[in-house]
């Protein structure tokens, strides 16, 4: 407990006195960017065809967007897709594996979801290395003469790989990264990315329904190389007569987006680069991550899940909490719930019980720093009764 709390008659901790001014924590789908409201959606594009000259054109606007705000060069191609991450990941799997040797990383539940679909539906029979939540499996000793599959940003498990230096430059195989909470919070190295997947839901608080693929040459390679060994769903083909279907990546999608999620999109994008592009939103998820790390500094019963502050996440940021278990975290996060206070900060729940604090760009360092003293209160009273 600290000094900017007091304990009332029973023991417990007395309600601080200033709220989080926005209390969205949630780690997907995350915090709207400040300023947001429905009203300042444009709205010319609803009601009408996606393939209508104004649909596609606010499409590839988003597309444009997304590349300007992530330095993606002209190399990448970049396309909204059906499903959200796991769709746009799926796709790259489906239509692109079984061409080589398959390595597979997982140290958390989507990971192991990409596990899962390897071995069990593509039966590609992969080598898999695993870590503990918290942990990372040994990079160096990850085989780039395979296709490799990993996340860059742990959603669940608080836990991130370094960099871009472990993949290399020769690599033989195709690097797949799910960068979902990862892309407009780190600076990706486009260079050493393949395949690339995001969901508008996380770092730049969209909707969700909707996912990104990014293809680098190298991919676009074993598209028009390779025909997989299994059958593909009309929203899986990426291929039209043996070459890339361009068009998808121009606006021109698979099956009908949603225009008021492209809409919400292009306003997240838009505040984006007027609060700096992507070294500003770089520059906020780190803000945040650094005020929460001082509130767990100063409290002896906090911890950060993933130890090693080199592979930690700076946006979806996992804690432990001194002798919780299940039921400890759950009167937690409801009390802070019925106050107001903080939303959806229950960790997932294939994770070590504890809390998870989104901290990516569309959350202001201010409520990050008022949201210590409501922890304290919530856990001393969770503890009490």
């Amino acid at each position: 407990m600290t000094d900017s709390t007091v304990a009332d008659a029973t023991g417990a901790s007395a309600k601080p006195a200033v709220k989080p001014a926005r209390p969205y924590f949630s780690s997907g789908p995350c915090a709207k960017p400040p300023g947001w409201s429905p009203e300042k959606l444009a709205t010319e594009s609803l009601g009408r065809s996606h393939r209508s000259k104004l649909g596609k054109s606010r499409l590839a606007y988003c597309i444009d967007l997304m590349r300007e705000m992530l330095g993606l060069p002209d190399t990448h191609h970049i396309g909204i897709v059906p499903g959200s991450d796991t769709g746009a990941f799926e796709m790259a799997m489906w239509t692109m594996l079984g061409a080589r040797d398959v390595t597979t990383l997982a140290w958390e539940s989507f990971g192991e979801g990409w596990v899962t679909d390897a071995v069990k539906q593509l039966k590609l029979e992969p080598t898999v290395l695993r870590a503990d939540y918290g942990q990372l499996p040994d990079l160096d000793s990850v085989d780039w003469s395979s296709d490799v599959l990993f996340t860059w940003n742990g959603t669940t498990s608080g836990v991130r790989v370094p960099d871009g230096e472990w993949i290399a430059d020769d690599r033989e195989g195709l690097a797949f990264a799910d960068a979902t909470s990862a892309v407009f919070a780190y600076d990706i190295p486009w260079d050493k990315i393949d395949v690339a997947t995001f969901s508008w839901q996380k770092v730049l608080g969209g909707e969700g329904g909707h996912g990104v693929l990014i293809l680098g040459p190298r991919a676009v390679e074993r598209l028009e190389s390779h025909t997989p060994a299994w059958p593909l769903p009309k929203v899986f083909r990426l291929t039209k007569s043996g070459k890339l279907n361009d068009g998808i990546f121009s606006g021109a999608t698979i099956n009908t987006p949603s225009m008021l999620a492209v809409e919400d999109a292009i306003f997240a994008l838009e505040w984006g680069k007027s609060v700096g592009g992507l070294p500003g939103m770089i520059a906020r998820s780190n803000a945040n991550a650094h005020a929460l790390d001082k509130i767990v500094a100063e409290r002896d019963w906090l911890g950060h899940l993933a130890a090693d502050s080199g592979i930690r996440s700076k946006t979806s940021v996992c804690l432990t909490v001194e002798g919780a278990d299940t039921d400890l975290i759950k009167k937690m996060a409801s009390l802070l719930e019925k106050e107001g206070a903080a939303l959806d900060v229950a960790g997932y729940r294939d994770a070590p019980p504890g809390l998870r604090i989104w901290c990516g760009a569309t959350v202001d360092t201010a409520d990050i720093e008022a949201l210590g003293p409501w922890l304290d209160w919530a856990y001393a009273a969770a503890k009490a009764g």
